[in-house]
């Protein structure tokens, strides 16, 4: 199965996916070239060759009207903030070369920030964001400080919506564009209490998100991996100073957008994933965890500007793996007064909450009684809701747990068109093995029109598959 594994030991940011990804390809300047030719509104890319910690990669620059996001508003690691104006559409010329102190924003930092800000003739200032994202500005200008880059009112959703809608990339490659926004929007809403219509994403800013966005999302396309993984996502640690007083990392637009999504922080003092590295890595990674057992073809290094005592870069690795491997929850009990009518209603209650499987083994319990050994099987994810259905709907006292690491082969569900209807068809693949098999209720739902037997209507759909 072809599949891509993402290392974000240093956090995901949308420059970095996109240069790990585009050495993945066999001619990324090729790639780079059409992103060029798409005609996103003033946006240009670079990619350019970077070494961190002694590894070579990949570093890509955006520019946005001739002007380099990193240097109007880059946070020190090379990674330009995108700001969000909620309803001050009067404050949106006052960028250009700011400073900021604090760590690993990428140019597709989708946040609003209230500013105060000091300029000089140096532009040596504290640049102190502030997550609430008002984007209210208390400016001390000196006579020179010139604006180049005059900021127009800005865009909502539904112009970013237009702006997709015209881009020469395929209908899937927009809809993904649109859906990985859509979550941002969604982070911004919740965090900030504003509905997604509200929110006015400034123009720079956004420009620059859209394009890491769009690249990455045309990369995953042209790789086409059947399966992405992850792992777990460092976002670093500490504070953000702000106008208003102290955030801690990750912000609050990633907290959101990464929830349910393993997580940790560690002794890298700063922010190392961005708003929009999560809102990728949210929408195109099928799971999180460990590196898989694979044979790698390519990989790909995407580095950030700033220097880390770790190699500060998203690693992606492409190749085959056998099938897939997870970890499951079994949750046990032993149970010796139930009826089967009883423990019948509490399997359909467990299917219902997400048990992957349940099943009872007949086993002697003391004093010579015939009792069943329960089993519920579940991912992770769904223990704490299902082990409180256990103790309701069965007559338990305790649940015993273990992990079992779980090997299966991969699968997929197509559908195969007959003179009688449709039937499904499940293919599992993996360890040099294929197996198929129609889906019984399909067969069986055809059988009762027509009279046929089950076997009679496997064998025609077998036939219609494969002619």
């Amino acid at each position: 199965m072809r599949t891509l594994y993402l290392d974000c030991g240093m956090g995901a940011a949308g420059d970095m996916l996109t240069a790990a990804l585009a050495e993945l390809l066999p001619d990324k300047e090729a790639f780079f070239a059409e992103l060029n030719a798409l005609g996103i509104p003033g946006v240009s890319f670079l990619c350019e060759p970077a070494e961190k910690c002694g590894i070579r990669g990949t570093h890509v620059r955006v520019t946005v009207n001739g002007a380099e996001e990193d240097e109007e508003m880059h946070d020190g690691h090379g990674h330009p903030h995108e700001t969000m104006d909620h309803h001050h559409d009067d404050h949106h010329e006052h960028h250009e070369h700011h400073e900021h102190h604090h760590d690993h924003h990428d140019h597709d930092h989708d946040h609003d920030h209230e500013h105060d800000h000091e300029h000089h003739h140096d532009h040596h200032h504290d640049h102190d964001h502030d997550h609430h994202h008002e984007h209210e500005h208390d400016h001390y200008h000196d006579h020179d400080h010139h604006h180049h880059h005059v900021h127009h009112h800005g865009y909502r959703m539904a112009e970013i919506g237009q702006i997709v809608k015209e881009m020469q990339v395929s209908e899937k490659v927009k809809a993904d564009i649109l859906a990985v926004y859509g979550l941002i929007a969604e982070a911004e809403s919740h965090v900030h209490g504003k509905t997604v219509e509200e929110i006015h994403f400034h123009e720079v800013g956004t420009m620059d998100a859209v394009a890491d966005v769009t690249a990455v999302c045309m990369l995953m396309d042209r790789l086409a991996p059947e399966r992405v993984i992850a792992s777990p996502v460092h976002v670093g640690c500490g504070q953000v100073k702000c106008a208003h007083g102290i955030l801690p990392v990750p912000a609050p637009a990633t907290a959101y957008i990464l929830r349910d999504v393993p997580v940790y922080g560690g002794s890298i003092d700063g922010e190392l994933c961005t708003p929009t590295g999560a809102a990728l890595l949210k929408h195109f990674v099928t799971e999180f965890g460990s590196m898989p057992v694979m044979r790698t073809e390519r990989i790909g290094y995407g580095m950030g500007k700033k220097d880390f005592p770790a190699a500060n870069c998203v690693r992606a690795l492409l190749g085959q793996t056998q099938g897939q491997q997870d970890q499951i929850v079994e949750l046990r009990c032993n149970i010796d007064d139930m009826t089967a009518e009883a423990l019948a209603h509490a399997s359909e209650v467990f299917f219902a909450a997400g048990a992957l499987d349940v099943y009872t083994i007949p086993i002697q319990m003391k004093k010579s009684r015939v009792g069943m050994l329960l089993t519920v099987m579940c991912r992770e994810k769904d223990r704490d809701s299902i082990l409180p259905l256990m103790f309701r709907h069965t007559s338990t006292l305790g649940v015993r747990e273990s992990i079992s690491r779980r090997h299966t082969l991969s699968r997929k569900m197509e559908t195969v068109s007959t003179e009688y209807g449709e039937v499904r068809k499940k293919v599992s693949s993996g360890y040099g093995i294929t197996k198929k098999k129609y889906e019984y209720e399909d067969l069986a739902a055809i059988a009762g029109k027509t009279g046929m037997s089950v076997d009679e209507v496997r064998d025609m759909a077998k036939k219609a598959d494969e002619a």
